[in-house]
């Protein structure tokens, strides 16, 4: 089992950065990919990053691309997602994902990750 805990979220104007942390606890000896997913108002939930807890892959959504970093401390269990030159369509409430380091299915594919945090909200103003 693996315990997700999301935590950094807040009101931030556009152009500004913030950083969203996931601390995971739990089954710590078992390798996982870790992901990032954001769910905005009446939208469905769509693949903002991941990156393999053992190596040093990591994947963006078009949209964050050159704005948002996905990156991890191991010794800490824990990833972050900074996020920069926030736009008023980042607002979301984020989640932090995590899936066995095979699955046999695609880092963006969103049933394919077994735990999920909480959320947590992040509003851009214009």
């Amino acid at each position: 089992q693996v315990q997700l805990v999301e935590s950094g979220g807040g009101l931030v104007q556009a152009g500004g950065s913030l950083t969203l942390s996931c601390a995971a606890s739990g089954d710590t000896f078992s390798s996982y990919t870790m992901g990032w997913f954001r769910q905005a108002p009446g939208q469905e939930r769509h693949f903002v990053a991941a990156i393999s807890w053992s190596g040093h892959n990591t994947n963006y959504a078009e949209s964050v691309k050159g704005r948002f970093t996905i990156h991890r401390d191991n010794a800490k269990n824990t990833v972050y997602l900074q996020m920069n030159t926030l736009r008023p369509e980042d607002t979301a409430v984020y989640y932090c994902a995590a899936r066995p380091v095979y699955t046999g299915q695609y880092y963006y594919t969103e049933n394919s990750y077994t735990y999920w945090g909480q959320g947590t909200q992040v509003t851009v103003s214009s």
